[in-house]
Parts: structure tokens; C-alpha cells; sequence
């Protein structure tokens, strides 16, 4: 019986490899790529993401930096779609980031409006393209006022 690879996202992992090595190098193989998991995660997980970021976007400036309204709107929008997962505080909940962390404070306002439109499925962050932009850029100017996380109440 052959097995028929079923067909994949372009860049995904396809089992037509295995096919053609065959027999235990194709149990080492898939061994091999089962042990590397972990380590695109991590990699992930410690700001690999930022490299990702088009030059475009991480130059793009908050247009509501400034503005006191958007900051109070922001923050009533990161208590709606952000806190169930990086906490009403911003520190993290469940293993995911603090968003004061000194990675966040020293992102560009680009590179976060990048981060929220397009998420990062490795960790588990969703892409919000479904909220307007101009909410995305009030949760970041919210994000600006918070403290650094080594001087954050509890």
C-alpha cells in the first residue's frame, strides 16, 4: 500500500520525504524533525519574530502616540481582546509574554502594529487584522504608558 502525501501548505513539512528514505532513515528522519519542535518554539518565543518584520512596517510611526483619548481607549480595548491572555496588568498569564517586558518597551511601534495585525502562530498569539487599525495603534499607545515590568504592581 502507498501512502499518498495529502497536500500541504507551501513550505510545510511533506511525508514524500519519508517515502523515498524509507524504512529506519525515514524513522530518524521524522525522529529528527519531531526534536526540532521544540526548538522553533523557543526560537519564537525570544523575539525571532522582529526579524520577520518588513522594513516598512517597523519604520510606520503611531499616529495616536500623543493622544490622550486613544490611550484611554486603548486601554479599554486591551482589557477586551488582550488581557485573557497577557493579563489586565500586561505581565502574562498561561506562558504567554509580558507585554513590559524589555523585548515590547524596546519594539518599534511598526514592529508591534506588525506583531498585532499578523500574530505569531508559533506561540499561540492571534493575527487581530480583524480589529480596525486605528484600534491596533490605541492598544499600542496604551501599551507605551504601562511601566517596565521590574517596577509593576501586582
Amino acid at each position: 500500500m502507498k501512502f499518498v502525501s495529502p497536500v500541504t501548505a507551501p513550505g510545510a513539512p511533506s511525508f514524500a520525504l519519508l517515502q523515498r528514505v524509507g524504512g529506519r532513515n525515514a524513522a530518524l528522519l521524522l525522529f529528527a524533525l519531531i526534536l526540532s519542535i521544540p526548538a522553533m518554539l523557543i526560537a519564537e518565543s525570544d523575539g525571532k519574530w522582529l526579524h520577520r518584520v518588513p522594513d516598512e512596517d517597523r519604520a510606520r510611526a503611531n499616529p495616536f502616540a500623543t493622544q490622550p483619548q486613544a490611550t484611554a481607549a486603548g486601554k479599554v480595548l486591551f482589557s477586551e481582546n488582550c488581557a485573557k491572555c497577557h493579563g489586565a496588568d500586561a505581565n502574562g498569564l498561561h506562558n504567554r509574554p509580558s507585554l513590559r517586558s524589555e523585548r515590547i518597551r524596546h519594539a518599534s511601534d511598526g514592529e508591534l502594529a506588525w506583531m498585532l495585525k499578523n500574530g505569531n502562530p508559533y506561540k499561540g498569539m492571534p493575527p487581530w487584522s480583524s480589529l480596525p487599525e486605528q484600534q491596533r495603534w490605541q492598544i499600542i499607545a496604551y501599551l507605551r504608558t504601562l511601566p517596565p515590568a521590574h517596577t509593576a504592581g501586582k
